[in-house]
């Protein structure tokens, strides 16, 4: 059982190492993409045609390989939260890359995140033996995560109809939020699709029940919900803004699925369980800190109305051609804004 969390826990660092790096890549190729024509924040799918979107989406997928191979040997509960360290990977790669400054605290941070995520290391509950993918089939058709299932559906469905046309380019907690619900189905059908797939090199072939494809297909649909999504919180708002909040929600939400449908702290002592709650908790408090000392980017400009950065000011000179100011000290200008009247003609 140790040595099977400790594979779990390796690949969960080699996978973090890859995804946080991806983040950056691929910020990068959707900046280059989005300089050229649309914007994945607004619908645009022009970094689809940009290479260094792809190199991100393979460093990703390696990463999501790693991940993957995790989840078959360790628990949700000890695999999920290891996401951390791609925060810390993202923040660091975001100063030197994308110029987005980490300051003291939020070294701090990334500090708080490596001894949080360590406790939780050392507490994480072992993985039981699974003999077939029918057994993973009855643990998901409990009324408990049924009910938990139809929830995150119900809820996204919301989110995605209603909430992100119409909040999704100025509240950060829509595509995150849309991302985060629909990765805790997605780990649970990743670790029973994986799961399948290491009983089938074992000589116990799993692609003849019906249950193995079913994952199969839940797996791939949320995956592609995911990736859509995180586009468009990656390319709206800072990534050292989105990844912590990401890390955050998705680590709750899929921790709370595993616990429902796996039953991952059953027979564990309580002082086990508070531990990690508290390895846990050390990691949020983390995130927190990291997110807390970045400026976030400022929204993107759809109409006249639209709010600016705090520091930045544009204003329209008589010829009606753009000028901008940095107003540092954020001191009122002593001077209006002239337009032509032709201007709206």
């Amino acid at each position: 059982m140790y040595s099977s969390n400790l594979k779990g826990f390796i690949l969960a660092v080699v996978s973090s190492a890859f995804i946080g790096s991806s983040f950056i890549i691929k910020k990068k190729g959707l900046r280059k993409a989005g300089a050229n024509g649309p914007r994945a924040s607004v619908g645009g799918y022009g970094y689809l045609l940009e290479p260094l979107w792809w190199i991100g989406m393979v460093t990703m997928v390696v990463g999501e390989i790693a991940n993957f191979v995790a989840y078959i040997y360790a628990p949700a509960v000890l695999v999920t939260p290891l996401g951390a360290l791609s925060i810390i990977v993202s923040a660091v790669l975001a100063h030197f890359l994308l110029k987005e400054k980490l300051q003291k605290m939020g070294m701090l941070g990334c500090l708080l995140c490596i001894v949080g995520s360590t406790v939780i290391v050392l507490h994480a509950p072992h993985e039981k033996s699974i003999n077939s993918v029918e057994e993973i089939w009855e643990l998901a058709i409990q009324p408990a995560f049924l009910l938990y299932t139809a929830s995150v559906i119900a809820v996204a469905l919301v989110l995605i109809l209603y909430f992100a046309p119409r909040y999704g380019q100025t509240n950060i907690m829509i595509y995150i939020g849309i991302c985060s619900i629909i990765g805790s189905l997605t780990v649970m059908s990743v670790k029973a699709v994986g799961i399948a797939i290491k009983l089938t090199l074992e000589g116990i072939n799993q692609a003849k029940y019906f249950q193995t494809w079913i994952f199969a297909m839940v797996t791939i649909t949320c995956i592609i919900t995911q990736l859509n999504y995180l586009n468009m919180a990656l390319d709206t708002f800072n990534t050292a803004v989105v990844s912590p909040i990401y890390y955050a929600m998705f680590t709750s939400f899929t921790i709370l699925a595993s616990a429902i449908m796996f039953k991952d702290y059953s027979g564990q002592s309580a002082s086990s369980i508070a531990s990690e709650l508290c390895g846990f908790i050390t990691v949020l408090s983390g995130t927190t800190v990291l997110h807390s000392t970045r400026d976030p980017d400022p929204p993107f400009i759809t109409d006249l109305y639209t709010p600016l950065s705090p520091k930045v000011s544009w204003y329209l000179q008589g010829n009606g051609e753009p000028w901008k100011q940095k107003d540092e000290d954020g001191s009122t200008p002593n001077f209006v804004t002239i337009l032509r009247q032709d201007y709206f003609k």
